[in-house]
């Protein structure tokens, strides 16, 4: 008989910082998500027949999402996570640079310094001038 996939790994839970947009107020903020990295064990458990091997030479280290909804900070609603990223291989998370990594490549890449000050207008006279109370 088969053994269950979980013999194979060892599990640990793990919080992680996602960015999501909430649906209702259009708000993007930073939530903490719950995962459970699964790690391969590093010998096959007792009982394993010729398939078991030949499924553990197969096996990576993976992440599992445990929370599939979240609250909004900004409005209080529940909104689901975009489920494309329900499981994550370990390996691939290795290379991924962070966004503040991105920022300055892709503003290195458009030719820009860095973010240009917005100059305003100045207000007109009538709202700098001081008031003279009511009459």
């Amino acid at each position: 008989m088969a053994l269950d996939e979980r013999a194979f790994f060892t599990e640990r839970p793990e919080t992680r910082q996602g960015r999501y947009q909430c649906p209702k107020c259009r708000r993007t903020g930073d939530y903490t998500i719950r995962w459970v990295r699964r790690a391969k064990k590093d010998r096959l458990p007792p009982g394993a027949d010729e398939r078991d091997r030949a499924r553990f030479a197969k096996l990576r280290d993976y992440l599992l999402r445990l929370d599939d909804e979240v609250t909004c900070k900004t409005c209080g609603r529940k909104f689901e996570i975009p489920s494309q990223h329900s499981l994550m291989f370990v390996d691939q998370l290795a290379g991924l640079p962070n966004e503040e990594d991105l920022e300055r490549e892709i503003a290195a890449a458009s030719g820009e310094t860095g973010p240009a000050p917005e100059s305003k207008p100045p207000l007109p006279a009538r709202f700098t001038r001081k008031s003279s109370g009511w009459k």
